[in-house]
């Protein structure tokens, strides 16, 4: 046995009562008849629709201090073609009291999960009716509760829904999929001095003169879907804006608001711009924005109210490196992707997220140039391509949940789908892409689309078959990869291109038909060629009046597809130099990054120096980091000061990846000479790979610097983790209890998972256990979930009882799932002591074998060396 094996051996070895239960019975006999079992992958497909929604009426109560809600469900409805009997509605806990309605109800039922409306006589097809449902809760989604005995600002006091994807049912009755439109209303009863905010518009205000409360109305008087309805209530202070007659208002909590115009102040121009593009206008009464305190997402496009998480309001320091333009610009394209037309299923959610991504994009390109929405798609483009293992289609049915369409193929369905739209843009130009968006938008308005109603008006707005462009892009997964070789005849003027298809082919990636489009530069002239592929290799011959200065392939950025081509030095040097040309600049300091000589380090030091457009320098510092070479670090630390603080972070954060004296210095002189937080931050983090006490005091000197939204003590934290040295436990400790205040939820919670990270391997964990189990009792859920992923990590089985406690609370909490998920990690990192005795043993035993074999190995060498060759009389090798 060799080396090798012996290694391999020990790789091996190291990887080897009758209530209740009537109750449960009721619940599952029902439920399984609409459940989507959560054990299982099979196809799946939106509910069944009994009967045809016309209208939901809500009358709320939210309850701020004990964090219910009470009121009343009015739903109006259509029977269809056939007799309804017993009527079916979502409704996740909630405590029903009183169900009334007309024609007579015989008698409901309330299994946990649905509500059960039996009718005396069956309704016939097509005739009206209507039930009102009294019920309260006290939600564990749909709802979310934002007030001081959870740790937020009683001047900030708030409440705020989320309904996609099925969160709806958790606070009121109703047919929560996406495959039912109705119109809907919302009376909320608050204090007085709150603000009560809904989708349409505002139809009245009263004081209840018994209680108090005042009573707000909002009607939604254009049909939409369940998981858009939204109610926000609570404390906030608003900026208004008009684009024609339509009103736009932005909505903070109070103590944000300073930074609320900075957000705010795209809003106006994508409207213009978005209204323009798809020629269609905007669908809705208003057009508000509101940010809560810790939303589940980035956003969310409720019909004409979206919701924003309040992480995106930044301070004018920052300078270009916070924005909220693409978040602003997602949620309004929304407005008509997604909620004027909605997926029918969640199979087809691409059509909502796709197209919200991609006009992102159009919009940044109408804004900041062609070449900021040519980066964008770069950077996507790489996302998508850089992924492995790719075999689960766009338009995809095997899923478990209707929230894995986000959290597991979200990648497809933003990115992806937006890549798609692209390349239909480009094949058939913004003329008639936009007039088939637009006859796409107004013939299933205030409907359900699914894929092939965007195929079929596609094909009917250019007049081409758009069946095999879809079938291999949407209906089946990956992309081309293909790897291309060019090589110049002289003789014959003749350049060639051999292409290879290299994707694995299968029943879930085709062999692509697409065309590659080909620029060839010659003598300042471009001589372009579209390429069919349609075979696995093919060879291109193009006969050129001389040898190609650059060969570009794809060189607008119009085909999504993984290619590797390696033009030589000399066509990259020129490609850097194409002022025209911002995506072969990228792809030049990319590939020449790959090289150490001299002259591919100046040439992308000149190009972080010079270039014109961010996106290009901000590659070259990332490409001279990963040279490192003493020539490429003198390169990224006498770069002038940038005048663009993105590139200043980036380089600030590549100066970091450098481990040497003269780094350590660069990144002290940047932290005393630079004012944004941002940047700043980045150059803490950076400080994580020195091991220097003149470093460790810059990092904890930041934990209790103060900034807004404390991003330099959150920088801190994240360097502590980096440097993982268990002798910042106690300090970091100390800060996490005397500090709490200061920081965000998240950023605190970030705090509590580095702590339980650094004190992973410490033999007595007992003070850093203690303080994470009295973490579970903060009354902000985010850090209680914080917490309980920290003692996940922590690596401490004495911690296990209070997980399962929690892990066997109310069902369908993020709690539990995150205690689940915390046990299961401490379990899986538990061995019995027996089994690590014998492993110890069997370790212990190779190794011994292993110094025995290597001893006979060099005692036969010598023996060896000591004989002549036969074929060699004087004993030396003839070779």
């Amino acid at each position: 046995m060799n080396k090798p094996s012996v290694f391999l051996t020990l790789t091996l070895v190291l990887a080897a009562h009758l209530g209740a239960e009537h109750r449960h019975t009721l619940q599952c006999r029902h439920w399984s008849q609409f459940a989507w079992p959560l054990d299982t992958t099979t196809q799946r497909y939106g509910p069944e629709r009994q009967v045809d929604v016309l209208d939901l009426s809500l009358d709320v109560t939210p309850d701020f201090r004990n964090r219910r809600v009470a009121g009343t469900a009015t739903i109006s409805f259509q029977t269809m073609q056939r007799p309804v009997d017993q009527l079916r509605l979502d409704a996740f806990d909630l405590e029903i009291s009183k169900v009334t309605g007309g024609p007579k109800i015989a008698f409901w039922e309330n299994t946990d999960r649905a509500l059960l409306i039996t009718f005396e006589k069956p309704i016939p097809p097509l005739r009206k009716a209507k039930v009102t449902v009294t019920y309260e809760a006290e939600p564990v989604k749909g709802l979310y509760f934002r007030t001081p005995e959870l740790g937020y600002r009683e001047s900030d006091m708030h409440i705020w829904t989320q309904g996609e994807t099925i969160e709806a049912r958790h606070w009121f009755p109703c047919f929560d999929a996406p495959n039912e439109f109705l119109t809907s209303s919302i009376t909320c009863r608050v204090p007085k001095d709150m603000t009560v905010l809904s989708n349409g518009r505002r139809a009245g205000e009263a004081i209840d003169p018994q209680t108090g409360l005042k009573a707000v109305t909002w009607i939604q008087e254009k049909p939409h879907v369940t998981y858009l309805i939204s109610l926000v209530a609570g404390h906030f202070r608003k900026i208004t804006e008009k684009h024609g007659d339509l009103s736009m208002s932005f909505w903070t909590p109070p103590s944000e608001f300073a930074e609320a115009a900075n957000s705010f102040r795209e809003t106006k121009q994508c409207m213009e711009y978005l209204e323009k593009e798809i020629g269609v206008p905007y669908p809705w009464a208003k057009y508000d924005q509101v940010c809560v305190q810790d939303f589940n997402w980035g956003g969310m496009e409720n019909t004409s109210l979206s919701t924003l998480n309040a992480s995106t309001l930044f301070s004018l320091e920052t300078e270009n490196i916070r924005s909220s333009q693409g978040l602003v610009a997602h949620e309004l394209a929304h407005q008509w992707f997604g909620d004027l037309v909605t997926c029918k299923d969640w199979s087809h959610i691409w059509l909502n997220e796709g197209f919200a991504t991609y006009y992102t994009h159009l919009f940044a390109g109408h804004k900041d140039g062609r070449d900021q929405m040519l980066y964008g798609l770069y950077r996507d483009k790489k996302r998508i391509t850089g992924r492995s293992g790719d075999v689960v289609a766009m338009v995809n049915r095997k899923y478990d949940r209707p929230s894995d369409m986000f959290r597991k193929y979200g990648f497809m369905s933003y990115t992806k789908g937006s890549w798609v739209l692209h390349m239909i843009r480009s094949e058939v130009g913004p003329e008639i892409f936009r007039r088939a968006v637009k006859a796409y938008l107004l013939r299933h308005r205030h409907g359900n689309v699914v894929t092939e109603n965007l195929r079929a008006a596609l094909e009917e707005a250019s007049g081409r078959n758009f069946d095999r462009f879809f079938d291999q892009f949407v209906y089946h997964a990956h992309h081309p990869e293909l790897k291309i070789d060019y090589s110049w005849d002289q003789k014959r003027k003749l350049a060639k291109l051999s292409v290879r298809q290299e994707q694995k082919v299968d029943e879930n990636v085709m062999l692509f038909e697409v065309k590659l489009p080909v620029r060839f530069r010659v003598g300042g002239r471009s001589i372009d060629h579209d390429v069919a592929l349609s075979k696995v290799a093919e060879d291109f011959y193009f006969a050129l009046p001389a040898s190609p200065d650059t060969v570009r392939v794809d060189p607008n950025l119009t085909l999504l597809a993984k290619i590797t081509f390696s033009p030589s030095v000399t066509m990259l040097h020129k490609q850097l130099a194409d002022p025209k040309d911002v995506i072969g600049r990228l792809l030049a300091v990319e590939a020449l990054g790959k090289r150490k000589d001299k002259t591919s380090v100046e040439k992308i030091r000149d190009a972080l120096y010079q270039d014109p457009f961010y996106g290009v320098r901000l590659a070259a510092s990332r490409a001279l980091r990963g040279m490192d070479t003493d020539q490429a670090f003198e390169a990224i630390a006498s770069s002038p000061r940038q005048p663009d603080a993105r590139v200043r972070r980036q380089v600030v954060t590549d100066l970091g990846g450098f481990y040497r004296p003269t780094a350590l210095t660069a990144l002290k002189k940047s932290l005393q000479g630079e004012k944004n937080p941002a940047v700043r931050g980045s150059a803490i983090r950076a400080l994580a790979g020195f091991g220097d006490s003149g470093a460790a005091g810059l990092i904890r000197k930041a934990l209790i610097t103060d900034s807004y939204r404390h991003q330099l003590a959150d920088a801190a934290v994240s360097a502590l983790r980096s440097q993982d040295d268990p002798a910042e436990i106690g300090y970091l400790l100390g800060i996490l209890r005397k500090d709490s205040a200061k920081f965000t939820s998240r950023g605190y919670g970030s705090g509590l998972k580095a702590l339980a990270y650094l004190a992973r391997n410490e033999k007595d964990k007992s003070k850093i256990r203690r303080f994470l189990l009295e973490s579970l009792d903060a009354p902000n859920p985010r850090i209680k979930l914080a917490a309980i992923e920290a003692l996940g990590q922590l690596g401490d089985p004495m911690v296990i009882a209070s997980l399962e406690k929690i892990a066997s609370g109310r069902e369908g909490s993020p709690e539990r799932q995150r205690a689940e998920q915390a046990v299961e990690k401490l379990r899986a990192g538990r061995k019995p002591v027996d089994d690590f005795k014998n492993l110890r043993l069997e370790l212990s035993d190779l190794k011994k074998a292993n110094e025995s074999l290597e001893k006979k190995v060099e005692e036969l060498g010598k023996r060896l060396d000591s004989k002549p060759y036969p074929d060699s009389p004087d004993g030396n090798r003839s070779d």
